[in-house]
């Protein structure tokens, strides 16, 4: 038991962090994420899509705007609109998606009006006329009397700005000031409003508000079923059409039998009590409930607003239904996102709550599943922590997959027999990591020996070495010792690929072709040749001869590799071999040099921060889609003799500090004019850029693209699409990360 403390203690470590994001001490933002992503995945999986016949949408879409004009639309239109639905369609309850809050004047009243106490005020034939127009021509009046006792629910907003505002009337709450006092529930706070005129909210059925609860990745999974607005309580538009479809039942809020505020305040369910029996709603811990959406868009009919007022509507297919009132059309702005479609129509959403509220679809997500989620962690990770380390890689694979199927078999018939959301995620990434770290464990403790055997055969003698040493012995020494030095690394892309195509005979050829050229360049640049490893190269210039030159040696090396490969690839092709492609970093900086290793093998190598790095910029060479990439401090020796192209500023994967990178194009006086025209125009995005000017970096980038195309150019339009999504933050220094090596 003893030798698996350090694994034990490891995954009680994993489990306490990942408790501790169960517990909501904290948040882990991946996990957020991962357990929307799985949220959203379940919801289209179980999705019924098939159409609902008891909700109509009907829609100001762009026929009807072509029809009957821009939108907003005369009230004397939609005085004449509710009439037809109630009267001629006789629809069961109309809910508007939509806030009237200014006066329609487009009748010219107000200039009639004018003129009567002005102009024509001793016209005794102007004031009777006007008085005879007068019902006609004010809109607002016509389409208030076509509310009146009649189940009409009109929609507001609920605004939550720094400074409060107040616009228009608001319906009576559903529930008044104080109702929750003692309960400590996180409902939906705002502290502004936008209603409809009040000679329209008075005479209106009702009324609810239209915000969805947008989580935080922007997607709309809830609707607040009551928020809190100066201490009263307000219902969602949904909610409203319901109760007026249902005959008005009163709001009661659902708390679970034997507790109170003081153990468990949270709030579960919203009943409706009605003659029929209690409709229930599930609400989470913000009074909010989960939208169950029935299939991608057009789960529900959509009638076009201008054949409803045109009268080519078949009656059967309004008639007794709940209508809404909302637009599709984009201009008019009210799509969202969803995790059925990002640009899903904010009316059916409404849609989808009322259906779900009348057959009781909506699940249930209570503040209780918190605890459920740390049972489950606690079950699960006591397993795996303590019973893994105990096992072969064959058993514990078998182990981790069973939990995990458990898991996942748990958390969906939870979800499709009882209707209730449990988070996933937690404890998926638990049996991950955990497997995952003990299988590392034994793979690095266990196999130790075989690479230090492996290792023995890896050992030479640089041949340039051997040289030094034999010409002035007396005044060479291996002794390590810091110096400036300048280091490369090359690398062949797409090695695996290359030597799965190719004999064990072929590849050893193939190989030997390739690292005699590389070889030979070095060496013709007095570089010291430190070791291969499989198609990697390392090299560094300085030791053991000393070297003013060692950083514009291993530049020009590193170009001159380039051209050598080219010339090589023309071998290779005739041969039946595939071409090869190299990324080379290089590097300036002080290093530990000298005979370094252990009494069965000793090399003659540099060590340090400025070679991790060297190493660490080759490995970049595919990110940016160029051959070369060296440091800033070998660019600063440099730069008076050799062209460079500045790549980026970055971090890379164990250093803090950002670094300048450069691409090599040649030396001064031998690069070409189109591709010094080029760097100027790159230069200038590369400023746009940094300074989050997007537009500017865009258009420039666009023009380069045209000019040559490059793979950095796509690189960085891609980094600003993403950033026009998610800004950097207000201190963003220009420095892109990179996380792995």
């Amino acid at each position: 038991m003893k030798q698996h403390w350090v694994r034990y203690g490891l995954g009680l470590a994993v489990l306490l962090v990942l408790l501790g994001h169960s517990a909501r001490l904290y948040q882990i933002p991946l996990i957020s994420h991962l357990d929307a992503i799985a949220y959203d995945v379940k919801l289209r999986l179980t999705m019924p899509q098939r159409m609902d016949d008891r909700v109509v949408i009907l829609d100001i879409d762009e026929k009807s705007l072509a029809e009957v004009g821009r939108w907003p639309w005369g009230r004397d239109k939609l005085a004449a609109l509710v009439d037809k639905l109630f009267d001629q369609y006789q629809i069961a309850v109309l809910g508007f998606d939509v806030v009237f809050a200014e006066p329609d004047d487009s009748s010219g009243l107000k200039t009639l009006e004018s003129l009567a106490g002005r102009e024509l005020k001793d016209s005794a034939a102007f004031h009777a006329s006007l008085r005879d127009l007068r019902p006609q021509l004010d809109h607002d009046a016509r389409f208030a009397n076509s509310l009146q006792g009649r189940p009409v629910v009109l929609g507001f907003y609920l605004s939550s700005l720094a400074e409060e505002s107040a616009n228009g009337a608001l319906p009576p709450p559903v529930l008044p000031e104080g109702t929750f006092q003692g309960r400590n529930i996180a409902f939906t706070h705002w502290t502004g409003h936008g209603g409809n005129l009040e000679e329209f909210q008075k005479t209106a059925g009702s009324g609810g508000h239209f915000n969805p609860l947008v989580d935080f990745d922007g997607v709309s999974r809830r609707v607040p079923m009551l928020a809190e607005y100066r201490g009263a309580y307000y219902e969602a538009l949904s909610l409203a059409m319901v109760r007026l479809a249902l005959g008005r039942p009163k709001v009661v809020p659902g708390f679970p039998a034997g507790t109170n505020a003081k153990t468990y305040g949270a709030m579960e369910w919203i009943d409706l009590p009605t003659s029929k029996g209690t409709l229930r709603i599930p609400v989470d811990e913000n009074a909010a409930s989960l939208v169950p959406y029935r299939g991608y868009r057009g789960s529900y009919d959509y009638i076009s607003m201008a054949d409803v007022l045109a009268g080519r509507v078949a009656p059967e297919r309004l008639k007794g239904r709940i209508a809404i009132v909302g637009t599709t059309a984009p201009g008019l702005m009210d799509l969202r996102v969803t995790p059925v479609d990002n640009a899903y129509p904010g009316v059916e959403i409404h849609a989808n709550l009322i259906a779900g509220m009348l057959d009781g679809s909506i699940k249930y997500k209570p503040a209780y599943v918190l605890g459920a989620d740390v049972v489950l962690l606690l079950l699960s990770g006591g397993v795996m922590v303590f019973l893994l380390p105990l096992l072969s890689p064959f058993r514990a694979t078998i182990v981790a997959s069973i939990v995990l199927l458990f898991l996942l078999s748990v958390n969906f018939a939870f979800w499709q027999a009882g209707n209730l959301v449990l988070p996933l995620s937690n404890t998926v990434v638990l049996v991950i990591a955990l497997y995952g770290m003990n299988m590392s464990w034994g793979y690095f403790v266990e196999s130790r020996s075989k690479r230090q055997l492996t290792g023995l055969f890896g050992q030479y003698v640089p041949p340039e070495l051997v040289e030094e040493m034999s010409r002035d012995p007396e005044n060479y020494s291996m002794a390590g010792r810091k110096a400036e030095l300048t280091v490369l690394f090359s690398d062949v892309r797409g090695f695996t690929t290359i030597s799965e195509g190719l004999e064990p005979d072929q590849l050893a050829a193939l190989m030997n072709e390739y690292l005699g050229a590389m070889t030979q360049v070095i060496r013709g640049h007095r570089g010291t040749l430190d070791k291969y490893i499989g198609d990697a190269i390392m090299a560094f210039w300085g030791a053991p001869v000393e070297d003013f030159q060692h950083a514009r040696n291993a530049v020009l090396t590193a170009l001159h590799m380039q051209e050598a490969l080219h010339e090589l690839n023309k071998v290779l092709v005739t041969k039946g071999w595939p071409e090869l492609k190299i990324g080379v970093g290089v590097n300036t900086g002080t290093m530990t040099v000298g005979d370094m290793g252990s009494p069965v093998r000793q090399s003659y190598t540099v060590m340090g921060d400025a070679v991790n790095l060297g190493s660490r910029l080759e490995g970049i060479t595919k990110q940016y889609g160029v051959g070369i990439i060296v440091g800033e401090s070998t660019r600063e020796l440099l730069k008076k003799e050799v062209v460079f192209r500045e790549l980026d500023r970055v971090r890379v994967k164990g250093k803090d500090e950002p670094v300048g990178i450069y691409e090599p194009l040649g030396l001064e006086g031998q690069v070409d004019r189109a591709l010094l025209d080029e760097l100027k125009l790159w230069n200038q995005a590369l400023r746009a850029y940094r300074s989050q000017d997007w537009d500017q970096a865009e258009l420039t980038l666009m023009n380069l693209s045209r000019i040559s195309q490059r793979y950095l150019y796509e690189l960085y339009m891609q980094r600003i699409a993403h950033y026009r999504k998610e800004p950097p933050d207000a201190d963003w220094d220009g420095v892109w990360k990179f996380e792995t090596k």
